[in-house]
């Protein structure tokens, strides 16, 4: 399968990267089979061959999570939604209510033992 993703290049800790299509099984800095763009994290520069990208898409090239999001914020592609996405919101959703019920319940804790310290003195 022919995969876009970024391949990292630059000095340690002042990593860039070039979106490149390659095999699926090869390395991430192998020899890719063409280079479509650069992106740089530290300034947020993107440069994209777009008429190139659009033949690759077409052609099948299936984007990693880190390519879909830069070809989305570019314009060539749709942004969607993804199945982790709705997931991980489930899960935040959950979290807030557990945590808004435990402190509901401290909350109740603390507010009948004052009252039953009142009512002693």
């Amino acid at each position: 399968m022919i995969k876009l993703r970024l391949k990292r290049f630059g000095k340690k800790r002042e990593a860039s990267f070039r979106l490149v299509v390659c095999n699926s099984t090869s390395r991430r800095d192998g020899r890719p089979l063409q280079e479509l763009g650069f992106y740089n994290p530290r300034t947020k520069e993107t440069r994209l061959d777009t008429e190139a990208l659009r033949m690759r898409l077409s052609q099948g090239a299936q984007p990693t999570d880190a390519v879909r999001s830069l070809l989305e914020k570019g314009g060539l592609l749709e942004k969607k939604v993804r199945q982790a996405e709705i997931v991980g919101k489930a899960k935040q959703e959950q979290a807030r209510k557990l945590a808004a019920k435990k402190a509901t319940q401290e909350k109740n804790k603390a507010d009948e033992s004052s009252s039953a310290e009142q009512t002693e003195a």
